[in-house]
């Protein structure tokens, strides 16, 4: 049973914005930062919202379409990189301490056996199959991934987050990304599938190939959200959909990163259209097709800053412009406060 997720509140959101308009600019000069602040009102219940405390969970998996060389690194980087977080060495961990947000690395489907490290062990499975021939999933497994997903939501909600962000580590990870964002979004897979990690022209061709085969197995198929991640999806994308999924009805909201990320938030949607309600997307990301995804979700991105790394890095970078926009809507004076004449 698909549980209810609230609306943000309304009035909330009203409210922010009458202040908004009274504040001592003229209405709209601040742009996007307006509007960011109005919404976190709206999530968060009050006209002022208080600052930001940002959680970042990276989930883990491996995917055995890297069977058909759609990757340029081999799958064993995935848990080398997860040793890489647990060591505070990768850009994720710079970024988390920059913002002081909490940072939980979770393996919920690394091929190998990680030594004891100080994440969290979450293995529904010891990657995917591969999604070209075969379901990359069971429901089964889809259901317990999105579960690590919503777990690790509830476990940084219970430390005080109130905004998330969910990244992102799995080789080859692009490719059930774009695949998803193929089928959820009835989308074209040369608009979609972009180079990923860095493959030539001749990988981008057998890319592309790999995914329309893997959309050609489920045509004229009806499948729920959960069936087409079962097939097309990741480990680390179910549970990323699940971390999106449990925010929202937690009444936290999420800040979508890139393109792994946006294929994960539409999967959430699939299952749970409600949850756009809760997404704020950070940036559009270099790799091809995410522009096309964010429109399909109806986000607009803060930035762009040509980034295409994964890891939440992307949306870890705008938390500092969050901060600054609710810092302006709760600290500026009105005109009334300022004793400054307003327009006629």
């Amino acid at each position: 049973m698909t549980q209810s997720i609230a609306l943000p509140a309304h009035a909330s959101y009203q409210a922010a914005l009458q202040r908004q308009n009274s504040l001592t600019k003229p209405a709209g000069s601040l742009g996007v930062l307006e509007t960011v602040a109005c919404r976190f009102a709206a999530w968060q219940g009050q006209t002022i919202p208080a600052a930001l405390t940002p959680a970042i969970t990276v989930f883990a998996g491996d995917h055995g379409v890297t069977a058909e060389g759609v990757s340029a690194y081999p799958s064993i980087v995935t848990g080398e990189m997860v040793k890489n977080f647990a060591a505070g060495g990768a850009a994720i961990c710079v970024l988390a301490r920059a913002i002081s947000a909490r940072l939980e690395v979770v393996d919920v489907g690394v091929l190998g056996q990680l030594p004891e490290l100080p994440i969290v062990y979450a293995k529904v499975a010891a990657g995917t199959a591969n999604l070209a021939l075969e379901a990359a999933m069971s429901t089964t497994e889809v259901e317990a991934a999105l579960e690590v997903g919503r777990a690790a939501a509830r476990r940084a909600i219970e430390q005080g987050a109130n905004l998330l962000i969910a990244g992102d580590m799995g080789i080859g990870n692009t490719t059930p990304s774009a695949a998803l964002i193929c089928r959820l979004a009835n989308l074209e897979v040369d608009l979609i599938v972009g180079r990923g990690t860095g493959i030539d022209d001749a990988g981008l061709a057998n890319k592309r190939r790999v995914v329309a085969q893997a959309l050609q197995r489920l045509q004229g198929q009806p499948l729920s959200g959960t069936q087409v991640l079962a097939e097309l999806g990741g480990l680390e994308i179910a549970a990323m959909a699940g971390f999106y999924l449990e925010g929202a009805l937690q009444g936290v909201p999420s800040l979508v990163d890139g393109f792994i990320a946006s294929a994960a938030a539409l999967a959430a949607r699939a299952i749970n259209p409600a949850v756009a309600a809760w997404l704020l997307a950070s940036h559009r990301s270099e790799e091809t097709g995410h522009r096309l995804a964010l429109e399909a979700l109806g986000l607009e991105p803060l930035v762009e800053l040509g980034m295409r790394l994964g890891e939440g890095s992307g949306a870890a970078t705008c938390v500092p412009l969050l901060q600054l926009a609710i810092k302006l809507h709760a600290e500026m004076a009105t005109f009334a406060q300022a004793g400054v004449t307003e327009k006629d």
